[in-house]
């Protein structure tokens, strides 16, 4: 029988004990369903007329309008947070001392204060100064949430960066700079493409959590599609109770739908990067060359084979 280290085989009875637990857990959990499924329905939750909200077309106009608000936000966020990131990890491995502290800093700062902090303190300030930036009643909650979703997930971002480009060989930098290339040239063609390539997986796992971090921009009030669903929840009556339920399963059920979009356009793109044919084709092998065919070879030349001078 064999073993692991942190794992033993288990025997016949561990077998028939977790057979037990396992039962028992899945009872529980069963009971549970059932129990929140009959307090639902008890409270009218599970009526069909509390569901038909959604074939409305008002409802289903301001769903659509949450959600492509959310992916608005999330657009922008995603691409200045890469940008920020790129700069930031750059700017950690910087020789000259100054920047690489200020970036330091920064990186850990922002990953310090909660991200809710940051957008709360980011609306504020954005509100004292509306008048003075020229924008109008819901850009200050757009850019408070876009630029604290930017420099929260950007330092994370630099992070796994700053990771992947450590993980590239060193001789791969040292070969570049052999070659008479600059710093600027090494990072940018030779550590940061591979460094992508190699913390693809983390990235996109960030840009996830940058998908369902905006959500938090119904505590400014802005009208993503959380703060769109507590709205039609709380505005919506039908047959005296209001609509949490329904509405926050089928919001759910889009935050899940969309983030499981965005992990599968990672997987196909990281299947395709291992797919994709880089670097020089390598030519195919002769035929190797027998040795009665290179005398052939000799003394089919005018001048037979070259003799050495005595």
């Amino acid at each position: 029988m064999s073993a692991s280290v942190l794992y033993d085989v288990p025997g016949p009875k561990a077998k028939a004990r977790n057979r037990v637990y396992t039962v028992i857990g899945s009872l529980a959990v069963l009971g549970l369903i059932a129990f929140a499924v009959l307090r639902l329905s008890a409270k009218g939750q599970l009526e069909p007329e509390v569901w038909n909200i959604f074939n409305y077309a008002g409802v289903r106009n301001n769903i659509r309008d949450g959600v492509l608000t959310t992916l608005q936000v999330f657009a922008v966020a995603a691409v200045l947070s890469l940008a920020l990131g790129v700069l930031l990890a750059v700017a950690r491995l910087s020789d000259h001392r100054p920047i690489r502290w200020l970036a330091t800093g920064f990186i850990e700062l922002f990953r310090a204060v909660p991200l809710l902090i940051t957008i709360y303190a980011l609306w504020v300030v954005l509100l004292s100064y509306r008048e003075s930036l020229g924008m109008d009643e819901s850009q200050p909650q757009f850019w408070a949430l876009v630029a604290g979703l930017t420099v929260y997930n950007g330092s994370v971002q630099a992070e796994v960066l700053r990771a992947g480009i450590n993980s590239v060989p060193k001789g791969q930098g040292e070969a570049a700079y052999a070659l008479g290339m600059s710093k600027t040239q090494v990072m940018t063609t030779v550590l940061i493409p591979q460094a992508i390539r190699a913390m693809l997986p983390t990235i996109i796992s960030q840009l996830v959590v940058t998908l369902k971090d905006t959500s938090l921009g119904y505590i400014i009030t802005f009208e993503e599609l959380l703060y769109t669903a507590r709205l039609m929840s709380t505005n919506i009556i039908v047959n005296g109770n209001d609509t949490y339920v329904p509405v926050i399963i089928v919001t759910g059920t889009i935050y899940v739908a969309m983030c499981l979009a965005l992990s599968a356009l990672a997987n196909w793109i990281e299947r395709r990067g291992r797919r994709a044919k880089t670097g020089i084709s390598v030519a195919a092998a002769a035929e190797p060359v027998a040795a009665t065919d290179a005398m052939d070879v000799n003394d089919a030349t005018p001048d037979g084979p070259v003799r050495a001078k005595d």
